[in-house]
């Protein structure tokens, strides 16, 4: 078995706050490997709030009387003083990570967010983000750095605003691993979309066929990778035309582009315009709006 937990004040104890509208009292991981069986029955509860999110194999709970087998891509939510008794199983390889979590305005920062509050389940679907904010807060529980607990309230509302994005948007057309790695692929071409790009060599990189990849990325986002890249591309040559002197040849080179001349083709044909007149007809229209 693997765990890797941090706690505030490194304290075990739950406790209630009355005075702070959040606080994050624990957060960490579970992995069961040759571990049979991890149980949990706290028929009382705790006196603070619960997060568990399954990222790998199952959990098996006791929800009002029956137990229900919640599998991964899933959370749970426990609320103060409600009976908690549910296990892991090691032959299901389950992973799951927590966050307890207490404050005055727990329950209506939980429905600012569209958290629902009248069940157990939380059908948030798998995501590294998830794995990510929840390692996050784990790290700050451990480091306690300069101004830590605000951290963690502002990692917490990230969390947050992650699981109502994925509960309310639409069912997506790739499921489970996929729709990770297509948002892991995402992020890594935000990042890194002004350098020259090998979708074979990134494909390869997380162990992938090149097709495989590109097919499910076009059907998760509807385009293939090349075409997202660009128009990041020339998102954030708009952004530069609107904002600096820079001439269109300096833009090029700092969106991805070698050749302007090659630049100022693929911006006309996404925008309808050379760069040079999208710059124009911009500020152009800035002056008539203030007139």
């Amino acid at each position: 078995m693997y765990v890797n937990s941090g706690y505030l004040f490194n304290s075990r104890v739950p406790f209630k706050e009355n005075k702070r509208a959040l606080r994050i009292l624990s957060a960490g991981t579970y992995q069961l490997f040759d571990w049979p069986k991890l149980p949990t029955w706290r028929p009382k509860g705790r006196a603070d709030w619960q997060i568990i999110y399954i990222s790998a194999g199952e959990g098996h709970f006791m929800l009002d009387g029956q137990e229900v087998v919640v599998p991964a891509g899933n959370m749970v939510l426990y609320q103060p003083r409600q009976e908690q008794h549910y296990w892991f199983l090691g032959e299901d390889k389950a992973q799951y990570w927590f966050v307890h979590f207490t404050g005055r305005q727990v329950k209506s920062i939980l429905k600012h967010y569209e958290i629902p509050l009248d069940g157990h389940i939380l059908r948030t679907g798998l995501s590294y983000e998830y794995e990510e904010l929840f390692r996050r807060m784990r790290d700050e529980l451990l480091e306690c750095a300069f101004c830590y607990e605000e951290s963690l309230t502002y990692l917490f509302r990230e969390l947050l605003i992650a699981m109502n994005r994925r509960m309310h948007a639409e069912i997506p057309k790739v499921v489970g691993f996929v729709q990770d790695e297509v948002d892991r692929a995402k992020d890594y071409f935000r990042e890194h979309y002004n350098e020259v790009v090998s979708i074979e060599q990134y494909a390869a990189s997380r162990n992938m066929s090149t097709s495989w990849f590109s097919k499910s990325f076009t059907a998760a986002v509807g385009m293939p990778p090349m075409k997202y890249i660009m128009e990041q591309r020339i998102r954030n040559a708009q952004v530069l035309l609107e904002t600096t002197d820079s001439t269109v040849a300096e833009i090029a080179g700092i969106v991805g582009y070698d050749n302007p001349l090659y630049f100022s083709r693929v911006f006309r044909k996404a925008k309808g315009l050379s760069p040079a007149k999208y710059r124009r007809v911009y500020r152009e229209s800035l002056v008539r709006s203030v007139e």
